[in-house]
């Protein structure tokens, strides 16, 4: 039964479309190859809805689709570079400015969560001053007078969820059984991430608890900032956080502020990312516009914590070798990396893939934003990712969507931003600190320890199992001895 609801809603979902001439619009039908515009042209009999343009279609679409296609639609909404700016500002409306819920069914919640009315907690308790997919958030004043932001979830939202996965799951699995291309791009595996992704944006005390971490992460470097926790309003279902300053840069007055100092602005967003996602660890992988706040002269505050990246060790020390080696225009050096990380297949050429990796590189280096066609650039990245057999990796999907979206948002920012300039200050001090001859004896020590002490431990595991037969404590010390040795030898092979 539940596999028919899926494919009901699946169905729905392309109806919808085809309603709002969204799937294929009327627009783009000098661009459709001649078998495509037949289907397109076929399609449009059926479309009741033309009204407005393409984006305007889309995003009335997406939002009667749910909170997984209004994500999509957000994540569109930053890349008017390659959709194009009008496209792009008709569907930003996605990422706040959904219709509300009633402000009587807020304090339900809240209160419900909280276990006490909400007078006990809040001074005033306002209506909703933004909206997206799956919460609002209230203008609210505590009792001690502090201004605050409070998030509740949408009545319901859990089970829209739900049923959203199951249509998103199935498409996966349709689009990797019906288009063996596209099987590279794992849509499977991107699908159970999206979703598990959107599940845990369902309690709303992870979010607070990654809203905490990741303050203390931005404070070290200052490049952004978030407004504080205040755990005592915070439920499964309601958060409540200080008071963001400054203005959502989706607003059009945001960048329009006195003093603003939009090349800085740009700076620190793409530093913000970098330095939370190299140096840490664990990076907020929602930058939309609807989740930044400018103020003057160049102060970034982040807010919405309910999608927390995370990069382990490996993955971090190749994200950085891949962006200095492009820093270097080093392409050699960036396809060893890719080669390293198992990212290439081993079978194909890694010469050849630099020069693959030279003719993507070479045209935008150093190019402001504005000179450079995202659009050509991504076609190119794809045909070069089909010609060497690179699949999706989904460790890497939240890493790899954070990084389009912040672009596009320092791009919107500053039309003549460099993103290349300013990541160069945080990859540089990420590679002289982590590739450094003292960090690297370091990371070794740790490495020689926990081998003698795996070593060690295996040497004493016969030995109690046969006391008698196998002096354990000689054998230990013999391991131990011989681990020794070679933890010696390969430091001097490192230093020397």
């Amino acid at each position: 039964m539940a596999a028919l609801g899926a494919y009901m809603r699946l169905f729905g979902a392309g109806w919808m479309l085809i309603r709002h001439d969204a799937l294929l619009p009327r627009e783009g039908d000098a661009y459709y190859p001649s078998a495509l515009g037949a289907v397109a042209r076929g399609l449009r009999l059926f479309a009741s809805q033309r009204a407005g343009r393409p984006g305007e279609r889309m995003a009335r679409s997406l939002e009667t689709l749910g909170p997984v296609a209004i994500k999509v639609g957000q994540l569109l909404s930053t890349r008017g570079d390659i959709f194009g700016p009008v496209f792009a500002e008709d569907l930003g409306r996605l990422k706040d400015r959904l219709p509300a819920f009633p402000l009587i069914e807020a304090k339900a919640e809240v209160a419900r969560e909280l276990g006490r009315p909400v007078e006990a907690v809040f001074e005033t308790f306002g209506t909703a001053v933004a909206a997206a997919s799956l919460a609002q958030a209230h203008d609210a004043t505590l009792l001690d007078g502090r201004r605050v932001a409070v998030k509740v979830l949408r009545p319901g939202i859990e089970r829209r969820v739900a049923e959203d996965s199951e249509a998103l799951a199935l498409a996966a699995r349709l689009i990797a059984f019906w288009w063996p291309l596209a099987r590279r791009l794992e849509p499977e595996a991107l699908a159970a991430t999206v979703i598990r992704a959107t599940e845990l944006e369902l309690d709303l005390r992870l979010e607070a608890a990654g809203a905490d971490e990741l303050a203390e992460v931005m404070a070290r470097d200052g490049y952004m900032s978030s407004p504080k926790v205040v755990w005592d309003g915070v439920g499964k279902r309601c958060l409540t956080m200080g008071w963001a300053e400054g203005m959502a840069l989706s607003d059009p007055a945001a960048l329009a502020q006195p003093g603003l100092d939009r090349k800085a602005l740009a700076d620190n967003l793409t530093r913000a990312f970098l330095a939370q996602a190299l140096d840490h660890g664990v990076f907020h992988a929602d930058l939309h516009e609807g989740n930044l706040f400018a103020a003057a002269p160049d102060r970034l505050h982040a807010v919405d914590f309910g999608i927390i990246g995370r990069l382990g060790a490996p993955e971090r020390r190749y994200l950085a070798e891949i962006l200095w080696g492009f820093l270097r225009r080093d392409y050699m050096a960036v396809a060893q990396v890719h080669f390293d990380a198992g990212y290439v297949p081993a079978r194909h050429s890694v010469a050849a893939f630099a020069q693959a990796l030279r003719a993507v590189g070479e045209p935008v280096f150093g190019r402001t934003a504005n000179a450079v066609a995202m659009s050509r650039v991504l076609t190119q990245l794809f045909e070069i990712t089909a010609l060497y057999e690179m699949h999706l990796r989904p460790e890497l999907v939240l890493l790899q969507k954070t990084m389009m979206t912040v672009e596009g948002v320092a791009r919107r920012i500053d039309p003549e931003h460099d993103i290349w300039a300013a990541a160069e200050p945080v990859v540089k001090r990420w590679i002289a600190r982590e590739l450094s001859p003292v960090t690297r004896i370091q990371r070794f020590a740790g490495e020689a320890e926990t081998a003698i002490r795996n070593i060690a431990r295996m040497a004493q595991a016969p030995a109690e199992a046969q006391p008698v037969a196998r002096p354990a404590g000689g054998l230990r010390w013999f391991a131990m001895g011989a681990a020794v040795a070679g933890a010696a030898f390969l430091l001097a092979a490192l230093l020397f």
